[in-house]
């Protein structure tokens, strides 16, 4: 089975002035990666909330995450020769990806598009179900991007209608 690859963005909170903390792909072969991204200067809005989700510390993202530039670059070298990767929040994750590339001073070489657009009416109806099934049995930590991003492909693939094909994606 072909599986998409799945993009998902932790934040900073959301809203105005919010931004990408964190990114992660789960790739077609289901591999998964993440890289914690660091705040700029002008980068400020930070929701307490949202940090009691991932966990995340704005200090941990000024230690360990990486420039802007790099992640973009990252991404780029990942996903340019697929050319597509899916998203179950696209409008908070596109608007954060564009962010991440305008401040990088580049151009994404790939599009993000919804999720929802590769599942079908059976895969809608149980992926609720299937989601937190494997919720439960894998014991995956949410809210991480890479994690996050695993999960959904995994949704995918177990609601899957017809094994050994994507559905139409254009």
């Amino acid at each position: 089975m072909t599986l998409p690859v799945l993009l998902d963005i932790e934040a900073s909170g959301f809203g105005r002035g919010s931004y990408p903390i964190e990114i992660g792909l789960a790739r077609a072969d289901g591999s998964c990666c993440a890289f914690l991204i660091q705040p700029l200067t002008e980068w400020t809005h930070w929701d307490p909330k949202a940090e009691l989700l991932h966990g995340i510390s704005r200090d941990r993202l000024v230690r360990e995450g990486h420039p802007v530039i790099e992640v973009a670059r990252w991404l780029n070298d990942e996903l340019a020769d697929i050319g597509v990767a899916y998203s179950d929040s696209w409008g908070y994750d596109n608007t954060w990806l564009s962010l991440l590339f305008h401040q990088a001073g580049m151009l994404p070489r790939f599009r993000l598009e919804a999720l929802r657009r590769l599942l079908t009416e059976s895969q809608l109806a149980s992926w609720s179900t299937t989601k937190e099934h494997l919720i439960q049995s894998i014991g995956i930590q949410r809210h991480r991007a890479g994690d996050d991003a695993r999960l959904l492909q995994l949704t995918y693939q177990r609601t899957c209608d017809e094994p050994g094909t994507l559905p139409d994606q254009q």
